[in-house]
């Protein structure tokens, strides 16, 4: 598979993935099946065990992005931010092929199609190697989605943000209780709680920063999407 070492936000569905190099952990973003579905693939970089965030489809893809190689890659655990199923398409093939154990929030956990090894809640943590992910439950998409944070030592935090937060708005909501609950959980748990030099990667399409989307939250309440 093509890895392409400068890293935008931008990735072609089915095309190329992109890599950005921290300090301490790598994170590569591929875009995988029909409805382009970003896949995180984060590795330690003094361990070299990985975690997969969001394992939506494509096994075949996903495999070749951990790589054949002795040295590829351990894959520890994969992470599925949330129940809808073009998250997890792939999750059980991945996680019998490798291993790897998987997780989720309780609250979606049984919507998905394995039993889940590890149930993470709010304020709980993940590793990846000798990295630690903050897992940050965000209410109203769906019961139990989670966003997770690495704070970079030597740089800005990072956060995985699945369908709750993308460029441009939060994620869908079916009712007007659950829009309230996920803009709530954004603004106090997200835009109160980071910095607006926060790098965030969505579930679907291009990253974008706090800083840039900030100005736009009272915008987004407003217009109820």
């Amino acid at each position: 598979m093509d890895v392409l070492d400068e890293y935008t936000g931008h990735v072609d569905a089915g095309g190329a993935a992109a890599r950005r190099t921290l300090d301490r952990l790598t994170i590569t973003k591929l875009s995988v099946g029909p409805m382009d579905n970003n896949a995180y693939l984060l590795v330690c970089r003094q361990t070299n065990d990985a975690v997969l965030i969001d394992a939506a489809n494509d096994p075949e893809r996903l495999s070749d992005l951990l790589g054949h190689d002795a040295d590829r890659p351990q894959l520890r655990t994969i992470i599925t931010t949330h129940r809808h199923g073009d998250h997890w398409q792939a999750l059980g093939a991945v996680a019998g092929a490798t291993g790897a154990k998987t997780a989720a929030h309780p609250l979606d956990a049984p919507e998905l199609p394995v039993p889940c090894d590890l149930l993470p809640e709010h304020g709980d943590t993940l590793k990846v190697g000798a990295c630690v992910l903050e897992v940050i439950h965000l209410r109203g998409h769906t019961p139990g989605s989670i966003a997770l944070l690495y704070r970079d030592p030597a740089g800005h935090p990072h956060l995985f943000t699945g369908d709750s937060l993308f460029p441009g708005g939060v994620g869908k909501t079916w009712s007007p209780e659950d829009f309230e609950s996920l803009i709530a959980d954004v603004s106090s748990r997200i835009f109160d709680y980071l910095p607006d030099d926060t790098w965030f990667y969505p579930g679907h399409g291009d990253d974008s920063t706090l800083g840039k989307e900030r100005p736009s939250l009272a915008e987004w309440r407003a217009r109820s999407w």
